[in-house]
């Protein structure tokens, strides 16, 4: 009763303390609201500061839990001040008190609003941590301690909502301020990342969802923390989710894991060979099924999913990849049959050109997948190739700009080391029977390449010239090209038609499309080169163009792009036209350009920017069709052939006026005989440094087999040494071991002799004395040996016994004591506990061991024991024939020595059959 009344009065006091407590609190939120108080009110600060006074002093549990979750509520107003005074109080809650679910809530809300700032739901672009400056300061402060970051990621492994949600949502705002740091914090922590990736199989939506946004941001730029995803089975969760979620048809959520899952593959080849060797790309193949999609119409949400799919299919073939990862990823797309699908959504009304492109890039030099695109047609009547059905839209100007650059792409894609293809574009602008109202190939790309419209002049040109790149074959097949003009008119080549238009002028992507289809044509093929030299007004055009003032920009890259085109005329001219041979041209660049001027105007080529930028990828990057301008394929030609270019145009220096010209006959010829005996002592010089190189290279070598001959001799002598004392050692040993072998020769003939007597006596003392009394004897000494031997077996089976009963309870306890040992690593008991363990189970390997020898000391004297009884038996028996020859009558009853000794020797092989093993 006692204890009763002193616990209501210890919690009524309880209470009113309480009261009070939260009383002045309340007053103190009043006056920190704003609410008419007296002037003598506490500060927001000052309320902050008792509260967490409360935090660090109380002892009670409940007050803690009380003043954490004031500090909660006062978070989402007053920042600073819970920053600033409150923070390292609720990180000290989260190490003291994690036993209490409640209070960890309360003190990750607070820290939460300190970092985060208060949380709006009604926002839906809200970004933790946004512009906040403040945020920023606090992070700082908090990860400034990788313990504290630590400590967040092992409270995460705690299921209750209220600690695990507030915990991803404080990661993720520390993430958004400071990224590098925090992945940082997380790599050094002990299972950091698997604890995260633990979470998007929390069934809860809410927090696999925040995950998926805090992996966004935590695999960001971090090729470590990527592969650490990826191999704690990343790409099954979110396939796994993107699966549940209902593939493309899903909503937010199938963004946030693609997006994580374009992170994780993106620059970085590891993961990439991994996601291709995990069959994963198969698992790609039932988002694109959209068979139902026209007849319900795409979401916004369903074409921003798929938009995100094909960049992901464009990451694992992407050119910029390593070869052999681009290669493998096409081949296992083709064989799932990922490409197969892409290409019927290719040939549907209305489709994004980031479809064109990912087909583009699943074909760019696999020759399979190449071969395969040829065969693809569109479903109309009759039906159309699918290249020719790209091309139409890529010539007409009426077609989005994005598109046009996209089958562009495509185009260059298909014909990127693809010879067979090249053939058969370059094929359709060859006189042939084929049908006059079949649109083909050529038709359209010369269609294109004459048109009005500059930007199809400049992605017909283009798309032609990559039919040429490094095919020779193609570049002289192309000069067979004849394109009918006007009635009655002949026919006109194809270049010299190009030629024509390039000296009509024109817009600027006609003329820079024209200037480099020629540049790839002509580079490399001097049949190309003298057809082209053969029109008497290239030339002059070309040295016209370069000579041209300075202009814009623009007008630069016409000037550079002609002196590029007449260098390729130089260096790939076989002089067969007398008019313009090569010493020809590079009089003319002197005398009418200047070389100078020649290699300013060639050199501000390479240093435009609009080329830099088309020489980093083969991807057409052009926002708009002022940007049309370079093409990769011609940046790399001019890039492989620039040096060779600038030294073919360099002039050939002859010394024209100099000391010799006013010399005599007689003079010059002795200056040429001194000239031939310089250079022949010169030649000499080098042979002799050549042989003094090769002498001392001998020597160098004869010295290190020097060395390792007088090792290997040294190693012989030491071996010689060495085999000579064995060899006198064991010369003594021989000799007593030989002498030991003598006598004991010795011995053993006066043993035999000794028997042998004994022998003769035992048989005259047999053949004297009765029968009947050696019978007698017999027996009494056989039963005597008899109840000898049965009293030692017995014996020895008892031990053996005892003996297999201690090895049996010996080797329980070894098995119970290695089970303890595994228990103890299992749950990381004390190592004081496992060391006794070890040393007991010591000891009792020493006893088995030492059971072990007196086993085999019984088996021994068991072997001894049988060899005994046999050769008694063998007696015996011997004594039994004696008698019967004498003709003594033997009975049955007499042969129970045999059977019992028989019995015996069994008894004695079971005993060793029942002995265990070691």
């Amino acid at each position: 009763m006692e204890a009763t009344q002193q616990y209501t009065i210890h919690r009524d006091l309880h209470f009113r303390f309480v009261c009070l407590d939260m009383e002045y609190f309340k007053s103190g939120l009043k006056s920190v609201l704003g609410a008419p108080q007296d002037a003598q009110q506490p500060t927001a600060a000052e309320t902050v500061e008792k509260l967490v006074d409360r935090v660090q002093t109380s002892t009670l549990l409940d007050d803690r839990r009380d003043a954490c979750r004031a500090l909660k509520a006062l978070s989402n107003k007053f920042r600073l001040e819970i920053g600033a005074q409150a923070l390292d109080a609720l990180i000290k809650v989260l190490e003291c008190d994690r036993t209490d679910n409640e209070i960890l809530g309360y003190a990750l809300e607070a820290i939460c609003n300190v970092i985060n700032g208060p949380r709006d739901d009604d926002n839906p672009d809200y970004t933790y941590g946004s512009g906040d400056d403040l945020g920023l300061q606090f992070t700082e402060i908090f990860i400034k301690k990788s313990e504290n970051v630590t400590l967040l990621l092992d409270l995460i492994e705690e299921y209750d909502f209220k600690v695990r949600w507030p915990i991803v949502r404080l990661l993720s705002g520390l993430l958004s301020h400071r990224p590098k740091e925090l992945q940082e914090c997380i790599l050094i922590s002990r299972l950091g990342v698997s604890r995260l990736m633990d979470l998007l199989s929390d069934t809860r939506e809410i927090i696999r969802n925040d995950t998926l946004l805090l992996l966004e941001h935590l695999t960001k730029s971090n090729a470590n923390i990527q592969k650490i995803v990826a191999f704690e089975n990343g790409f099954d969760k979110l396939l796994s989710v993107i699966s549940d979620e209902g593939y493309s048809d899903g909503g937010v959520i199938v963004e946030d894991c693609l997006r994580v899952m374009q992170t994780l593959l993106k620059n970085n080849t590891s993961n990439q060979t991994f996601f291709k060797e995990g069959s994963y790309i198969k698992h790609l193949t039932p988002f694109f099924e959209l068979q139902d999609s026209s007849e319900r119409g795409w979401t916004q949400q369903k074409a921003t999913n798929t938009l995100i799919m094909l960049q992901i299919v464009r990451v694992l073939s992407s050119p910029n990849n390593p070869q052999q990862v681009t290669a493998a990823a096409q081949k296992a797309m083709y064989q799932c049959g990922l490409l197969e699908q892409l290409c019927s959504i290719l040939m549907a009304s209305g489709v994004p050109a980031d479809t064109i492109n990912t087909v583009g890039e699943l074909i760019r030099g696999n020759h399979g997948n190449q071969e395969y695109f040829s065969t693809v047609c569109a479903p109309t009547t009759p039906p159309k190739p699918a290249i020719v059905v790209l091309l139409m839209s890529m010539v007409n100007d009426k077609q989005p700009f994005n598109l046009r650059c996209a089958v562009l792409y495509c185009f260059q894609c298909f014909l990127y080391k693809n010879e067979l293809g090249q053939a058969q574009i370059v094929q359709t602008l060859l006189p042939s029977s084929a049908d006059v109202n079949t649109v083909t190939v050529g038709q359209l790309l010369c269609g294109g390449l004459f048109s009005t419209d500059s930007v199809s002049n400049w992605f017909a040109a283009v798309a032609l010239s990559h039919a040429l790149v490094e095919n020779p074959t193609q570049k002289e097949q192309l000069l067979r090209v004849q394109l009918a003009t006007s009635v009655g008119n002949p026919a006109i080549s194809l270049i010299n038609q190009c030629a024509i238009m390039l000296q009509q002028g024109g817009k600027l992507q006609t003329r820079l499309g024209l200037l480099m289809l020629m540049s790839t044509w002509l580079a490399n093929c001097t049949i190309a080169v003298m057809q082209f030299l053969s029109i008497p007004t290239n030339i002059p055009f070309l040295t016209s163009q370069v000579n041209l003032a300075e202009g814009d920009e623009h007008e630069d890259l016409v000037q550079g792009i002609c002196a590029f085109l007449l260098g390729i005329c130089i260096e790939f001219n076989d002089n067969s036209q007398q008019s313009f041979t090569k010493d020809d041209l590079c009089q003319l660049i002197v005398k009418r350009i200047g070389l100078d001027t020649f290699l300013d105007k060639l050199g501000a080529v390479s240093k435009n920017e609009n080329y830099s930028r088309a020489a980093q990828t083969p991807h057409l990057k052009f926002k708009q069709p002022s940007e049309v301008l370079f093409d990769f394929e011609f940046c790399r030609l001019f890039k492989s052939l620039e040096g060779t270019v600038i030294k073919a145009v360099q002039p050939k220096l002859k010394l024209l006026n100099g000391p010799e010209s006013s010399m005599t006959p007689e003079q010059q010829e002795l200056l040429r005989q001194y000239k031939d005996l310089i250079r022949d002592q010169d030649q000499q010089l080098h042979d002799l440094r050549s042989q003094l190189s090769e002498l001392k290279s001998q020597c160098e070598l004869s010295k290190t087999q020097v060395e390792d001959m007088t090792n290997t001799i040294q190693q012989l002598k030491d071996q010689n040494a060495l085999f000579k004392a064995q060899r006198s050692v064991s010369g003594n040993n021989s000799s007593q071991e030989v002498l030991q072998l003598k006598q004991e020769i010795e011995q053993l003939k006066q043993q035999c002799n000794q028997q042998q007597l004994e022998i003769s006596a035992k048989t005259e003392e047999i053949n004297t004395k009765d029968t009947m009394n050696t019978l007698t004897e017999s027996e009494e000494k056989s039963s005597q040996c008899d109840g000898e031997q049965n009293e030692k077996v017995s014996n020895l089976e008892g031990q053996l016994e005892a003996y297999c009963k201690e090895i049996s309870n010996l080797k329980e306890e070894l098995k119970e004591n290695e089970e303890k040992i595994k228990n103890l690593s299992s749950s990381e008991a004390s190592s004081s506990d496992a060391v006794a363990l070890q040393e007991a189970n010591k000891q009792l390997t020493e006893e088995c061991n030492s059971l072990k020898e007196q086993l085999e000391a019984v088996r021994k004297e068991q072997e001894d024991i049988l060899i005994l009884l046999t050769e008694q038996s063998e007696k015996i028996s011997d004594y039994k024939k004696r008698l019967r020859s004498l003709g003594q009558t033997v009975e049955e009853d007499d042969d129970s020595f045999d059977e019992e000794t028989d019995d015996i020797g069994n008894d004695i092989n079971d005993l060793r059959d029942d002995l265990p093993d070691e």
